[in-house]
C-alpha cells in the first residue's frame, strides 16, 4: 500500500511529538532523583561541578583559570652566539633572515667570510 508524502510527514511529526513529551517525562524523574539525591548528601554546587560553569567551553573555562591563577612568564629562548658582525656593533647568528646590514656588505662587494667573527 502506497503511502503519500503528506500521510509520511504527518507521522513523523506525530513521533516527534510523542518523543519529545517521552523525553520530557524521563527528565523530570531524573532530575527528581538528582534532587533527591543532592538533598540526602548535602552536595553543594562546588562539589557538583568543581566552581566552573556547567556549560563553560574549554576556551571561557581557560580564560576563568588564567585570570585566578598568576601566570608564569613564558621562558626565552637564549640566543645563538653571534657569527657575523659588521664592525659597528651590528651582529647576526646566520640562523633566519639575513639581516639588511648584511645584504647590504654583500652588495658592497665583501664576502660572508669577510664578516665573520674571529674565535
Amino acid at each position: 500500500m502506497a503511502k503519500s508524502l503528506q500521510t509520511l510527514l504527518k507521522q513523523i511529526a506525530q513521533l516527534q511529538k510523542q518523543a519529545e513529551a517521552l523525553r520530557s517525562r524521563e527528565k523530570a524523574d531524573v532530575v527528581g532523583r538528582i534532587k533527591e539525591a543532592i538533598a540526602h548528601y548535602g552536595i553543594t554546587v562546588d562539589e557538583l561541578f568543581g566552581g566552573a560553569p556547567v556549560r563553560a567551553t574549554r576556551k571561557r573555562a581557560a580564560a576563568a583559570a588564567a585570570t585566578t591563577k598568576a601566570r608564569k612568564p613564558a621562558a626565552r629562548k637564549p640566543g645563538g652566539a653571534a657569527k657575523y658582525t659588521d664592525g659597528a656593533g651590528r651582529t647576526w647568528t646566520g640562523v633566519g633572515k639575513r639581516p639588511t646590514w648584511f645584504k647590504d656588505a654583500l652588495a658592497a662587494g665583501k664576502a660572508a667570510e669577510d664578516l665573520l667573527i674571529s674565535r
